[in-house]
């Protein structure tokens, strides 16, 4: 399709809701029930062709949803045309009955349109969502339900007048949920987001009607449903009506926008008691039972932001002192060692082992960085089982690793010897087996350590490895770099070699 065509739909279709929009609103200053029913019917056949039509070309991938406002739109047809044909003593209550099942279906419709995908796991999420439900709810009960309740004509009118705004808080909770989460901006779902808040409308002005608060001509309270399943029909046509309910990520900001509708919704119920301050007793328990729900909610609430913040904590504090690929302490924190542990290292020597992978490099380039990440991890594995727990075990950058040891010269040449040992089995990796040693320097320190010290100790214990694997030594001391070279390596440690693919 051309962008001479695609300009062209879409100016058809802005006529066609300008035009629609103009009958709806000029069809309740006629004269007589005709013109509105004629247009009501004009908006049920317009509404199911659309739908039908986008179903069939745009093929969703959850059709539930528009079959459901498929159903919505006659039920709720249904229910006007009894009431605007006069038939309303004899038919009630099923004129009642039909625009209760419409609103059913276009509740459930609602549920599956606007939730952005199945949250199974963000308990977060649902949480919000059901504060901003029992605030809608006791908004309701206060201004809608309770009114309705004291006005009953008799339980065939009152049940279904008070399930109104019980639905229509469920919707402000869908509504709200969407708003909150769904990041996307797809033309079909930003219609059916303001075709349910035209329902939202129509349905508070139908049940303060019913409450006896204001007097609405039945003609003009039907504009608000007649723009919501022209809005509803319009957003099937578009095509981007087979993507809703797609898979996406809830950011942090989203919380955010959460938290602040929770507390404009707290910030109502507030004011439940000063504008409820007549209400009976039975208003005052359900309006206590859902401030207290409401109460729970954000104790519950607060104490799970709470701990996610300290696991969010945690993480960023072991993030930063640790590397991600082998789980053991980084650069950084191996420089800030000798201030963390200096009461427990306090009088006592320390030894810093400087360990290099013999032919990594060779390993890396023959099979690539996926199998050179995996020897990495696994040599790290071996490093630190040999390791005890009061040393520490650092990666330094690439196939370099230290140790870190409150330990004495021989001690730590004991420690050396175990490490070489563990690399004389060969690396079980996803290419096979591969045969690694390491060259390891030691600097050895007898003085407080600092971050300077530890500074001289790397660079001094990376020059005796480098001497180690110059000579092919295995281990080297600093301090025996200028002496004859003596021969450390176990004999039973295999050379690196080329293992074929």
């Amino acid at each position: 399709m051309t962008i001479s065509e695609t300009r062209y739909g879409s100016l058809r279709r802005c006529v066609v809701l300008f035009g629609a929009a103009g009958a709806v609103l000029i069809a309740p200053l006629a004269d007589g029930r005709a013109l509105p029913f004629l247009l009501l019917i004009a908006i049920v056949a317009g509404s199911l062709a659309m739908i039908g039509y986008g179903i069939y070309c745009h093929r969703p991938a959850y059709r539930a949803p528009w079959y459901l406002l498929a159903a919505s739109v006659p039920l709720f047809a249904a229910g006007t045309a009894i009431r605007a044909l006069g038939l309303h003593p004899s038919w009630h209550p099923v004129d009642d009955l039909c625009t209760l099942a419409a609103s059913l279906c276009l509740g459930l419709a609602a549920v599956g349109w606007l939730q952005p995908h199945l949250f199974r796991h963000a308990r977060d999420l649902w949480l919000d969502s059901t504060l901003i439900g029992l605030s809608a709810l006791l908004a309701s009960w206060t201004f809608l339900i309770s009114p309705i309740l004291r006005h009953s004509t008799g339980f065939v009118d009152t049940a279904p007048a008070a399930s109104y705004p019980v639905i229509h808080a469920l919707l402000a909770t869908v509504l709200a949920h969407s708003l909150a989460t769904v990041v996307r901006s797809e033309t079909s779902l930003r219609l059916l987001q303001a075709a349910l808040v035209a329902v939202l409308v129509g349905g508070m002005i139908e049940s303060l009607t019913a409450a006896g608060t204001i007097a609405v001509d039945p003609e003009f309270a039907l504009v608000p449903q007649q723009w919501a399943y022209l809005l509803a029909g319009l957003a099937a046509v578009q095509p981007t009506m087979g993507a809703l309910r797609d898979a996406e990520d809830v950011g942090p900001h989203r919380s955010r926008q959460r938290a602040a509708m929770i507390a404009v919704a707290l910030v109502a119920a507030s004011l439940v008691s000063v504008v409820g301050a007549e209400l009976g007793v039975a208003d005052r328990v359900v309006i206590c039972a859902l401030l207290t729900l409401l109460l729970v909610g954000v104790l519950v609430r607060s104490e799970r932001a709470i701990a996610r913040s300290m696991r969010s904590e945690r993480r960023a504090k072991y993030q930063a002192d640790h590397d991600l690929l082998t789980g053991l302490f980084n650069r950084a924190a191996l420089l800030r060692a000798p201030h963390r542990y200096r009461e427990q290292w306090a009088g006592k020597p320390l030894c810093l082992l400087f360990i290099d992978l013999d032919g990594f490099k060779r390993v890396n380039d023959s099979y690539g960085h996926a199998v050179g990440d995996e020897l990495i991890a696994n040599a790290a594995s071996r490093i630190r089982r040999t390791t005890a727990s009061a040393d520490l075990t650092a990666r330094y950058g690439g196939d370099e690793f230290v140790v870190l040891a409150p330990r004495s010269r021989s001690e730590a040449a004991v420690l050396a010897e175990h490490i070489l040992g563990a690399f004389m089995r060969p690396f079980e990796l996803s290419c096979g087996e591969i045969p690694i040693t390491a060259s390891i320097g030691v600097a050895c320190l007898t003085t407080r350590p600092t971050e300077t010290t530890i500074y001289d100790m790397i660079r001094t214990a990376d020059a005796a490895m480098y001497h180690a694997k110059e000579y092919g030594l295995g281990l080297s001391f600093h301090d025996e770099l200028r002496k004859p070279a003596t021969r450390h390596r176990i004999s039973a440690a295999p050379r690196i070699q080329r293992v074929a693919q």
